[in-house]
């Protein structure tokens, strides 16, 4: 199955396109002239694009120079009735995939999707390995040598030759994503997409369109016919970010397309096999969400196959060199400033709750810090004590002779705790060392108290 957009000012033509590949399984999508290509391009990606040279705002031609110029091109189709040499040679050159003209026979057509779509594939391959490079290069690559993560990653290369639920659960900042990249780069649907979808970021009213899809008609606004993310992930790997965030009705509906492999679109009835493998991740404990009734217990089961938990970077301190000096080298382009030995002992003290994330972000600042000096020393990272991430509390704070509010010192507490956990109460309970149950009740009453 394909995603494939017409492209075509003639509503017939559009009409009989779209039923020609239909018929083959390819999911289709319209639009009216260039201008409206190019906004339904903006909103998800296709394999290929059919367009005529001849349209009113934007013609074939211009919309062709567009997509070629995109930082992710698709081949582009170009169809006329107007069929000229000229005009053949002039797209061709231009970057056309191929250039068909109408009156034409359905055979002809579908031969050209198929070799246009076996171009696109090697075109994603192409990016795909580009991506490759540049991560050996220095940009996504797991780094990491300690005992504690090299079991977390033993783990994920022994699940990855199968297609086994996997559910990653970590603080923020540990990495999650990039271990379920690892995981289907190393899985045998490498060489279809990975599509990651974070839950918590869609609004609760859209989530089944977007996971699932809709039909022209299902509400407001759907002026045509969407695929969802089951069904663009086709034959790889679906990525569900923070899947404690999904809400309940879309819960029940994800069990039922992982139960039984076919999704309904949203006011659509026709059942749609999808084959994807579904990688879950949260940095939230679902057991808890299960016993309070917010998670599904079913779906929990079905999601929690096979857990891998990759840890804390404050329990995989002889990783923070290697992390350090990861990141550094990605800054500089070998021209990077040194960390001194205390420098690096310094970073291995802090407690970072903002992960490996967290110390990229250091690393980043410490260079800029650093630039003409040649090295990254104790002094170049006084910041890290400023914010917090110098060690124990209790040993850096010593009690002012005039006082100190108690209320405004916890209040400043949660606050920093909240940021550092981008907002997870469960994730900023365990940085001030309290149960998420008591973490909410000491967030209400310093909240009702101001």
């Amino acid at each position: 199955m394909a995603h494939i957009l017409i492209v075509d000012d003639e509503e017939r033509m559009r009409h009989l396109l779209s039923i020609m590949l239909d018929r083959q399984g390819h999911q289709v999508a319209q639009a009216g002239d260039g201008a409206e290509a190019l906004d339904i391009i903006d909103e998800r990606p296709f394999d290929m694009v059919i367009a005529d040279i001849k349209m009113p705002r934007m013609d074939g031609m211009e919309l062709l120079g567009r997509i070629t110029e995109m930082e992710a091109p698709c081949p582009v189709v170009i169809i006329t009735a107007f069929a000229t040499i000229d005009s053949a040679v002039d797209a061709m050159r231009r970057g056309a995939a191929d250039f068909i003209t109408k009156p034409f026979e359905e055979d002809r057509i579908l031969s050209t999707v198929e070799r246009t779509l076996s171009l696109s594939r090697i075109m994603v391959e192409n990016r795909d390995l580009k991506a490759e490079l540049r991560k050996v290069a220095g940009g996504d690559e797991i780094v990491y040598g300690s005992a504690p993560m090299s079991e977390a990653m033993g783990l994920a290369s022994r699940v990855a030759e199968s297609d086994t639920a996997v559910l990653i659960a970590g603080e923020s900042g540990t990495g999650k994503e990039l271990m379920a990249r690892f995981i289907h780069r190393a899985g045998s649907r490498a060489g279809a997409r990975f599509v990651p979808v974070n839950c918590a970021a869609i609004s609760p009213g859209l989530v089944e369109s977007e996971l699932f899809g809709y039909e022209k008609g299902a509400f407001t606004g759907a002026d045509r016919r969407t695929a969802g993310k089951f069904e663009y992930a086709s034959d790889g790997t679906l990525f569900l970010d923070e899947i404690g965030d999904l809400p309940g009705a879309a819960q029940a509906k994800l069990l039922r397309a992982l139960q039984e492999k076919k999704i309904q679109r949203v006011g659509g009835n026709k059942e749609i096999p999808v084959d994807v493998r579904v990688i879950c991740a949260t940095n939230q404990d679902l057991d808890e969400l299960v016993r309070k009734g917010a998670f599904r217990r079913d779906l929990f089961f079905r999601v929690n196959v096979f857990p891998i938990y990759p840890p804390p970077l404050r329990e995989r301190k002889d990783d923070i060199p290697l992390l350090s000096r990861y990141f550094l080298g990605g800054l500089g382009q070998g021209s990077e400033p040194k960390l001194t030995e205390g420098a690096e002992r310094m970073l291995q003290s802090c407690q970072w709750p903002g992960n490996v994330r967290e110390l990229a972000n250091a690393m980043e600042r410490a260079f800029i810090l650093a630039q003409g000096r040649g090295a990254i020393t104790v002094d170049t990272l006084a910041f890290l004590k400023q914010t917090g991430g110098g060690g124990p509390v209790g040993a850096a704070f010593s009690l002012p002779a005039e006082g100190i509010s108690l209320e405004d010192l916890e209040m400043a507490l949660v606050r920093q705790a909240l940021d550092a956990s981008g907002d997870n109460q469960s994730a900023a309970a365990k940085l001030l060392g309290l149960t998420r149950a008591k973490f909410r009740v000491l967030l209400k009453r310093l909240s009702n108290e101001e």
